[in-house]
């Protein structure tokens, strides 16, 4: 899959407002959009701290951002852009909404202790989805390797 512009502009945008949430030695900020065309329907970073809800990742807060942008909960034909490679729970909600397009940068070959089944990859919850979405990871992972991989 080759992202569009729109797309690659929403990945700068989630990936420097990663950069700017991140305070060291505060944890890490995952920050993600949601584009439907050339529109970025929305922005958020994590909200698990604030609400002291660990399912407010934030995949599941842009998700929930762009359905209210759109006044309904079908994303179909939307993307997903994230800072970080979702997670399972993320990749269901994204399937939930109907989105069938996911942009990354962090991958969890690169950053792996995110990731709670470690033996499955983005493919093979493509391949598990039939796959019902595609993706491309990677572009922008050196841009955060220092809130993800501590290299920095």
């Amino acid at each position: 899959m080759t992202p569009t512009d729109a797309e690659r502009d929403a990945l700068d945008a989630v990936i420097e407002e990663a950069r700017a949430r991140f305070v060291p030695g505060a944890g890490p900020v995952f920050t993600a959009a949601v584009v439907m065309g050339d529109t970025r329907l929305a922005l958020c970073a994590n909200e698990v701290a604030e609400t002291c809800d660990p399912s407010r990742h934030a995949e599941v807060a842009v998700i929930a951002a762009a359905a209210r942008a759109q006044g309904g909960t079908d994303l179909s034909g939307a993307t997903l852009v994230a800072s970080m490679q979702p997670c399972e729970m993320c990749l269901a909600a994204m399937r939930w909404a109907g989105i069938d397009r996911l942009v990354f940068a962090m991958t969890q070959e690169r950053a792996p202790a995110f990731f709670h089944f470690p033996g499955l990859g983005i493919a093979d919850f493509a391949r598990a989805s039939g796959d019902a979405f595609d993706w491309h990871g990677g572009s922008g992972a050196g841009r955060l390797a220092h809130i993800y991989q501590g290299d920095a």
